[in-house]
């Protein structure tokens, strides 16, 4: 999906008019840029298409922030909205010093190309450099990076409301600077698991499942909110302190996915329109699902069940949307809508404390999105179809994809379980990981910020439980 950059200084100068471009010329850009002089229009509109697909991804931790701060309790709302502002600065930072070279070493010269990297320390100086397909290497690099902040941002949930803020900001940095881009080097920088044929168009696998798995590692590893247990063993709910908060995340970020899936395009082409449909499919059938799922299990149709089935929908369709046609996208985010709901279930029977489902959402559904590539790719798709296009088993095409799927899946949820124990368990041994019961008590924007997310007077230190039946 994420394609590789070659340079391409004429092109640039067609293009963007620098006068005068450095660099090495790219013959495949500049035969596309100047063919007839028809193309260079494209080109341009390419570059400002995948620039607002960058902005909706970037707008999309606006999304996750108020799913998180919704879903826990006032007295973390600010604590909550400082580590989304952190993984977006932060994150974006180490991705361009480090993580970016390490997801795409033939561009960078190296695995830690910083100082030899031919466009500057962070990728992104010399604008007369052109993709193979034209994208100019700034539009290409914060397109990346926000993805790179989405995978990080994923675990903040997973452990709201006993972290210490100074671990979290460590985690951050390892994640976006280490983990996530030696998982997208396998596939989307050239890497073993694009040698293997594993498809991930948008990140299922390579961008949710790592968030996923590292949140549930940083759960388990930190160990449940006080009162989420009863003394019976029982889970309780640890109420949220505003569901229209988190509804509106959820709306943010279908919004956002708007830009999470068609700008994977990579090019703004026709496309573009029908990966926007399906995408908007997936998600209406994983809401619509989940709620379903979620009255015949729980008695009630669960309004933060059904929100987090629309995130789940749109999780699974991320690695197939360019190889499915509409039927396929619709089973394949209603069966992410009812997995949500009972692996939300299943992990808080384990005595997980996963306050906003993150695991259940991106680790568990974008395992399941790899796995429905492998079932329902299509030649008939009109994105990723025709001759010598990928096919799952109901379509002719064997077991050979699914388990490309498999072994990928497996994979990432292997490294990545082992690279987040690693780094939260030694977070936990220096001491890092858990704050005293006392802050936990009092609410973590008091005693880790110093400023309440509200003006509330009084912050009650209770946690408001309810047993669930």
């Amino acid at each position: 999906m994420k394609r590789k950059l070659l340079g391409g200084a004429a092109v640039a100068a067609a293009v963007l008019a620098i006068t005068d471009p450095v660099g090495a010329q790219s013959s495949e850009g500049l035969e596309r840029a100047t063919e007839g002089g028809a193309l260079l229009n494209s080109i341009v509109l390419d570059n400002i298409f995948i620039f607002i697909a960058a902005v909706l991804v970037l707008f999309m931790q606006a999304g996750f922030g108020m799913v998180e701060a919704g879903f826990t309790q006032a007295k973390n709302a600010a604590n909550i909205m400082m580590k989304n502002l952190m993984d977006v600065s932060v994150g974006m930072l180490m991705f361009g010093l480090i993580g970016y070279n390490i997801a795409y070493p033939d561009l960078q010269g190296g695995i830690f190309g910083i100082a030899s990297a031919p466009f500057g320390i962070f990728g992104v100086e010399n604008l007369a450099t052109l993709d193979t397909d034209g994208l100019a290497v700034p539009v290409d690099w914060l397109f990346q990076a926000a993805f790179a902040a989405t995978a990080a941002t994923i675990v903040s949930g997973a452990v709201a409301g006993r972290t210490q803020f100074k671990g979290y900001l460590v985690y951050s940095i390892i994640l976006t600077a280490l983990i996530y881009p030696i998982v997208v080097s396998w596939q989307w920088g050239g890497g073993w698991l694009a040698e293997l044929g594993f498809v991930d168009f948008a990140g299922a696998g390579l961008v949710h499942m790592t968030g996923g798995f590292a949140a549930l590692v940083g759960a388990i590893i930190l160990g449940p909110r006080i009162g989420k247990f009863g003394p019976d063993g029982k889970a309780r709910t640890i109420n949220g302190h505003s569901i229209p908060l988190a509804m509106l995340g959820v709306f943010i970020l279908f919004i956002g996915w708007f830009g999470f899936n068609p700008g994977s395009q990579l090019a703004a082409d026709l496309a573009v329109p029908y990966i926007a449909v399906q995408t908007a499919f997936a998600a209406a059938a994983g809401a619509a699902a989940a709620m379903f799922t979620s009255w015949l299990v729980m008695g009630k149709p669960d309004v933060g069940m059904a929100g987090n089935g629309m995130l789940a929908g749109l999780v699974a369709i991320c690695s197939g949307i360019g190889n499915f046609t509409s039927i396929p996208t619709l089973i394949t985010g209603a069966i992410a809508g009812v997995i949500v709901v009972l692996s939300i279930r299943a992990v808080e029977g384990a005595k997980i404390d996963d306050p906003v489902g993150a695991f259940s959402v991106h680790g568990v559904c974008g395992f399941w999105g790899l796995l429905a590539t492998g079932l329902f790719a299509t030649a008939n798709s009109p994105v990723g179809g025709g001759e010598g296009a990928v096919e799952g088993i109901f379509y002719g095409g064997g077991t050979g994809l699914l388990l490309d799927q498999l072994i990928g899946g497996v994979a990432i949820a292997a490294f990545v379980g082992i690279a987040s124990a690693i780094m939260f368990g030694g977070l936990r041994a220096a001491g890092l990981l858990r704050v005293s019961e006392e802050e936990e008590l009092a609410g973590l924007d008091l005693s880790e910020h110093g400023t309440p997310g509200y003006d509330l007077g009084t912050v009650d230190s209770t946690p408001s439980t309810q047993v669930l039946s």
